[in-house]
């Protein structure tokens, strides 16, 4: 009969005797073996000797810093996760530890609830650890294949991204995907988050630009019943919904400079506080943003918190434009097309090579997002089994003829308003026909939220089957 697996070792460093006691019995009650230290000399004695799951170490000790036990670790090799406890205060240490490969961090005072949740967490992480010759960053046991494959391509900017997210993907560290409009940049976090300890947990997808602005604070953090004029319940905010996951806050660009102040100290201090609540409730969430902005400049220009930005591109992750990774394209259009298809329940249609050599000559400057509209276009007027794009006159995406862009004559009508919205009503009409009015459905497949195409639906007059027909707002 073979022995029972050995609890799980932990090393606690702490230089204050009370608070060593207090996470002494807080993880023995948990079940763990523990060994403790009071400084760096005692921690480094105890590593030579043993061989720990994690390591809790306390970031300032009598000789020196928690960062030296994790560069050490890390510099033989150790598969210990560590996790760095900070002062209140000091997020420019938090942010330090994550970026010399901590697995997270705890301010100070800790939140025992949240201190146990993290350890569990470290704990996990480094039970699915690979052995100690073989790379230590791999996909997550619980992680399916399919994370990465929809990550669709073989070209190697494609590849330095799937490579990027394997490695990122086992730490707490924030992380900002970057990439132009329709890159991509909601798969790769939705990648990060499946490849992650966190797969089992939720994933919460924001976008930041599509709140408006005096409901933000209420969206983020929730509200107590009563708290604001129509708050009839108790509602709970995305920090608060992605509770034990991830939450994706795209275009983080476009928030406003007075939230942006409110989101730093939610993510420093890992608490938020409910709109008429007098006590803060403290969230163990990964964030995980996006923008097609360039934010250095947008600090440059006092439009973006210097702190925040610092704070959330811990690890960047920049997302190349198709038009970097062209080879990728047949694969991409086979892609696109079965996930058509089987939406709309037909067999997949034929792209012949004729047609993939003219999508390649395309400036494409929407990228994934545009390839995709164009294919559903095609899809839906297809009348034979060799699918034709249908390259019309004016379009943005015409390839382009012999003479420079700069050199064609620009097509500009008399109300360019008037037609841009009959241009955005027939893609809307269309796109809403195709999947059976279904406005959720639309949303998707256009990259958009469910409020925003509600507000293009009312805005441009589109009348749904079984509604009466209304004014445009527009």
């Amino acid at each position: 009969m073979s022995a029972a697996p050995a609890s799980p070792r932990i090393l606690v460093v702490d230089d204050e005797p009370d608070l060593r006691t207090l996470y002494e019995l807080t993880l023995l009650r948990e079940g763990y073996r523990i060994d403790s230290a009071a400084d760096l000399g005692q921690a480094r004695q105890l590593l030579a000797a043993h061989r720990f799951d994690v390591v809790i170490s306390d970031m300032r000790l009598p000789d020196g810093l928690g960062l030296e036990l994790l560069h050490a670790l890390a510099a033989q090799q150790r598969a210990e996760r560590v996790v760095v406890m900070t002062a209140y205060g000091s997020a420019e240490n938090a942010v330090d530890a994550l970026k010399a490969g901590a697995f997270d961090y705890l301010t100070k005072p800790v939140d025992l609830k949240q201190f146990r949740a993290v350890v569990a967490s470290a704990v996990q992480d480094a039970g699915s650890r690979p052995p100690r010759n073989s790379p230590r960053l791999v996909l997550a046991p619980e992680a399916p294949a399919t994370a990465l494959q929809k990550l669709v391509g073989d070209s190697r900017p494609i590849q330095q991204v799937k490579e990027r997210i394997t490695k990122v993907a086992r730490s707490m560290a924030p992380v900002l995907v970057r990439g132009e409009s329709g890159t991509g940049k909601e798969l790769v976090a939705r990648a990060i988050h499946d490849c992650s300890h966190r797969a089992a947990g939720p994933f919460v997808a924001v976008n930041c630009g599509a709140i408006p602005e005096a409901l933000l604070e209420a969206e983020f953090f929730g509200a107590r019943k009563g708290s604001y004029t129509g708050s009839t319940h108790d509602r709970e905010g995305y920090f608060q919904a992605a509770q034990g996951g991830t939450l994706f806050l795209d275009e983080i660009g476009d928030l406003p400079l007075a939230m942006q102040s409110k989101l730093l100290r939610a993510i420093q201090e890992r608490r938020v506080r409910p709109i008429g609540s007098i006590q803060e409730d403290p969230v163990d969430v990964r964030i995980v943003s996006a923008t097609h902005k360039d934010l250095v400049a947008e600090v440059q220009a006092n439009r973006f918190r210097q702190d925040l930005f610092y704070r959330l591109n811990v690890i960047e992750i920049p997302v190349p434009p198709l038009r970097d990774r062209r080879e990728d394209l047949p694969q991409l259009c086979e892609a696109l097309l079965a996930r058509i298809a089987q939406e709309n329940g037909m067999p997949a249609p034929h792209l012949s090579a004729e047609v993939v050599q003219q999508l390649q000559l395309l400036p494409l400057p929407g990228n994934v997002r545009e390839l995709e509209n164009l294919l559903h276009r095609a899809v839906a007027l297809n009348d034979g089994d060799a699918l034709q794009v249908d390259f019309a006159p004016g379009d943005a995406s015409t390839p382009s003829s012999d003479a420079p862009l700069a050199s064609q004559p620009l097509f500009i009508p008399d109300d360019l308003q008037a037609w841009l919205d009959d241009r955005e009503r027939e893609i809307l009409a269309r796109t809403l026909a195709e999947c059976g009015y279904n406005r959720t459905a639309a949303a998707q497949r256009l990259g958009m939220t469910l409020r925003q195409i509600r507000y293009r639906i009312d805005r441009l007059a589109i009348t749904l089957p079984g509604e009466q027909p209304h004014e445009s707002r527009g």
